[in-house]
């Protein structure tokens, strides 16, 4: 089974909207730096969909291992083919190479019309459950900034009664859903309906679900693109993020110029201030789970294993800011 993380990558493109060892591998697992202060609590999680790639399971547990990061994608429709004992026996070798599992895409297209949500709906118990079984805690997924037919107010209201009717499901299997907002300008003015685009209004999204089981994705583009800064971390708690993405934005470009599928891997240009997003992440004390997503064409050029090695070299030097 190919782990498939259906990425905001995929549906732009589809839509026609798109445009070896390290130094200090115990950070990257999520221990605390000599010295430190404050106390790193999250771990690095190979995302082999955020980075661009696919592969077998089995072959991201291998590379996350190889290059010392602290966990990798769930596969809900890998785990559903194993047995209960097999499922048990391979979060028992997981366990023992020193990885977990991060945030599950959240498998229900809530953005289309209504019979592709009730489809997708439908499934999701069973989809839960399975992630259920595996431990899986964490789900995720973004929200588009724009619409070209519906309002505001219009989007607002569809959005938080199709996302509640997600949540109260996850909730029955103990799991908390994520939503990412999308910061740049360039996305947000793309049709005649802006959206919702900044933590604030992510927040009042949350509040409208009311399931008591929903935060954010923090993504550090969109919070820079947004032009936030680290006070507006320090307004959540640590229950309020479920999970994080890590990037850097390109050089010599203005902030009406930066595109959501073109980015860098963490701290590859300073554009970004990582280390005033990471630093506002330790005080809070989040304790989830962190992915670099660079949408980077030249990365994903690469050949997988090179790709990976990247990867881990970057957030190691993002983490040691």
């Amino acid at each position: 089974m190919v782990n498939q993380r259906w990425n905001r990558r995929d549906f732009l493109t589809i839509s026609g909207l798109g445009a070896a060892g390290l130094s200090q591998p115990g950070l990257l697992r999520g221990e605390t730096a000599a010295g430190g202060t404050p106390e790193t609590k999250f771990y690095t999680c190979l995302s082999l969909g955020r980075i661009g790639f696919k592969a077998t399971f089995g072959d991201s547990l291998d590379l996350a291992a190889k290059y010392g990061f602290g966990a990798v994608d769930p596969d809900a429709g890998y785990f559903a083919q194993l047995s209960d004992d097999g499922l048990a026996k391979l979060l028992d070798e997981m366990k023992s190479r020193n990885l977990r599992l991060g945030d599950a895409g959240l498998p229900v297209d809530f953005r289309r019309d209504e019979a592709a949500f009730n489809k997708g709906l439908a499934k999701l118990p069973d989809v839960a459950k399975v992630l259920q079984k595996a431990g899986v805690t964490r789900v995720s997924t973004y929200i588009l900034s724009f619409d070209n037919d519906l309002t505001y107010l219009q989007n607002f209201r569809s959005h938080a009664c199709r996302l509640r009717a997600c949540a109260e499901i996850l909730k029955d299997h103990g799991q908390r859903l994520g939503l990412e907002y999308v910061g740049p300008r360039t996305s947000w003015r793309s049709q005649r309906h802006p959206f919702i685009h900044t933590l604030s209004e992510a927040k009042e999204l949350i509040v409208a679900i009311g399931t008591g089981n929903v935060g954010v994705q923090l993504d550090s583009f969109h919070w820079f693109n947004a032009e936030e800064t680290q006070e507006d971390i320090l307004t959540l708690r640590n229950e309020d993020v479920v999970t994080v993405d890590l990037n850097d934005a390109p050089a010599g470009l203005t902030p009406d110029e930066q595109k959501d599928l073109s980015r860098e891997l963490p701290a590859a240009t300073g554009v970004i201030p990582v280390k005033d997003f990471l630093d506002g992440l330790r005080k809070i004390g989040y304790d989830g789970p962190i992915h670099a997503e660079p949408f980077n064409k030249a990365l994903r050029a690469l050949p997988i294993d090179q790709a990976c090695e990247k990867t881990a070299e970057a957030m190691n030097k993002a983490l040691t800011l």
